[in-house]
């Protein structure tokens, strides 16, 4: 087996991506004497929660995925935040590429939720390394990559954030049934309103004028 190592190098938004998109620099090494004409990998990148610290407004958002701050130590699970097919064309010895990882702003995701949750300093990742090596000096031979290699990169929380603005400044993201989103455009035509903003924001109005009624 051809011992095969990974090192992530940092991180990036790309801004001229048709979604939300993160940029991994990954340098690939393999040994000097080994031609490798190409590697078929599969990328596995997972949030590593307990290897950071979270401010006291962080950890109140945070409770949603796990629970209060009292019951951290037995609840911070790693979080998975993607899986990427990666074609890496052939190199001798050591070489740069870029894994590209689209990203969701849906917060039924539980890796959005908890990124939106967090106001600064970085993300721990971990990223997981397996597929198929093809190497030799002529023709091809076929060997896995080892299942235990990976690299972590600490990713700040602003190149996220960046990748998220440049498509949904300012916004959400809800998904809802289709049924609820029928009763909801009925709605929004009875009333005459001119957004779902609009809409939203008149029966947020309706259900506190309800409560204060009680």
């Amino acid at each position: 087996m051809t011992t095969i190592s990974f090192t992530c190098t940092g991180v990036r938004a790309d801004p001229y991506a048709a979604g939300p998109t993160l940029v991994f620099r990954l340098r690939i090494t393999a040994p000097a004497d080994t031609r490798v004409h190409a590697l078929a990998l599969r990328c596995q990148l997972r949030i590593e929660p307990a290897r950071r610290r979270y401010a006291e407004a962080e950890g109140e958002r945070l409770a949603d995925l796990f629970g209060e701050r009292e019951r951290w130590g037995s609840t911070l699970h790693p979080v998975q935040f993607a899986h990427v097919p990666l074609l890496v064309t052939g190199f001798t010895g050591e070489t740069e590429t870029d894994l590209v990882v689209p990203c969701t702003y849906d917060m039924d995701v539980s890796a959005t939720r908890y990124l939106a949750a967090l106001d600064d300093g970085q993300v721990p990742l971990l990223l997981l390394f397996s597929g198929t090596a093809f190497t030799g000096p002529g023709g091809f031979q076929v060997t896995p990559v080892a299942w235990d290699q990976e690299a972590t990169v600490r990713m700040p929380v602003k190149v996220w954030r960046e990748a998220i603005d440049a498509h949904f400044p300012g916004c959400g993201w809800l998904r809802l049934p289709g049924d609820l989103m029928a009763e909801l455009l009925a709605y929004r035509s009875r009333r005459a309103l001119t957004s779902w903003e609009a809409t939203v924001r008149e029966l947020l109005a309706t259900a506190t004028a309800t409560e204060a009624a009680r």
